[in-house]
């Protein structure tokens, strides 16, 4: 194996042994408030054209191990369009500490 082999993204965690052989989660629970709320925020961004679905992506799997899998589904959601926001200038990131 050569030295330019590509490493796996955090989120990308399909080949990992420790996944192996798992049951698969049926997420058959709407969104609570909080997953709602995210979501009709990541809808108004998008129609405004201040953000991609794609971007979301990006942001979300560029979040670090620990960080990702100790946030919750929207959360990570939460996470990507903050620091989107924050990247292109829309909001300021001392207004949000």
């Amino acid at each position: 194996m050569s030295d330019d082999t590509p490493i796996p993204a955090t989120h990308d965690i399909g080949g990992l042994a420790r996944f192996h052989c798992t049951p698969v989660e049926h997420d058959e629970v709407p969104p609570d408030g909080f997953g709602r709320k995210v979501d009709a925020l990541r809808q108004v961004l998008a129609q405004k054209g201040l953000m991609t679905v794609d971007e979301l992506r990006r942001g979300i799997e560029g979040i670090p191990e620990a960080e990702y899998f100790a946030l919750g589904y929207y959360e990570r959601w939460l996470r990507s369009i903050t620091a989107l926001m924050i990247e292109k200038g829309h909001v300021q990131k001392d207004v949000l500490e």
